[in-house]
């Protein structure tokens, strides 16, 4: 009997061990754990980081779509990156008759993928130093890598590095970004 309860308890141990370790595997996010078993916008909306990009997210009518089964990979701008954009330019896409301007921009995010960094880094490896990355939004970013970190360089020559890399999702994967990515025109 006493070892039957010591060899339950070990296992138990052992169990919660290995619960506490998978959900250390995804980094924290603007101060919240992120699962991997909820998808992209349960996640997002627990970061104090990213709530520009929800409601952006929210306002563009995207949420069922980046809930939806993907495999996503969202490259997910910070609070900060956004207020770095030009004055009232949040404000202005924000308004429900920019909500199609909104969706482009933030689909200029989104790449109908499930890419980790290590993926990412193969894909600039084998292109030599910079691959094309098409987006949902139809966006041609240029990947590349330099000291170990991923830069993504947009359409109008602005380019955003990975912050926080491999958010692993249900439906696919965030890496944490500096800036926000704009198409041409």
């Amino acid at each position: 009997m006493f070892r039957s309860v010591l060899h339950s308890t070990a296992v138990a141990s052992i169990l919660a061990a290995g619960a506490t370790f998978a959900h250390a595997e995804n980094p924290m996010v603007g101060g919240a754990p992120m699962y991997a078993e909820k998808n992209i916008v349960e996640n997002a909306v627990n970061s104090k980081d990213h709530t520009t990009l929800v409601a952006a997210v929210k306002a563009a009518g995207l949420v069922e779509t980046l809930q939806g089964k993907g495999p996503f990979t969202v490259f997910a701008p910070t609070n900060d990156a956004f207020g770095a954009l030009p004055t009232g330019t949040v404000d202005m896409l924000l308004k429900p008759e920019n909500k199609d301007k909104l969706a482009k921009v933030l689909t200029c995010h989104v790449v109908a993928a499930d890419a980790m960094s290590s993926t990412i880094a193969k894909m600039i490896a084998d292109d030599g130093g910079a691959h094309d990355v098409k987006t949902v939004g139809g966006c041609i970013l240029k990947a590349r890598a330099d000291g170990g970190k991923i830069g993504l360089t947009d359409e109008t020559g602005s380019t955003a590095w990975v912050t926080i890399a491999d958010v692993k999702q249900s439906n696919g994967v965030i890496h944490v970004i500096n800036k926000v990515l704009l198409p041409k025109g």
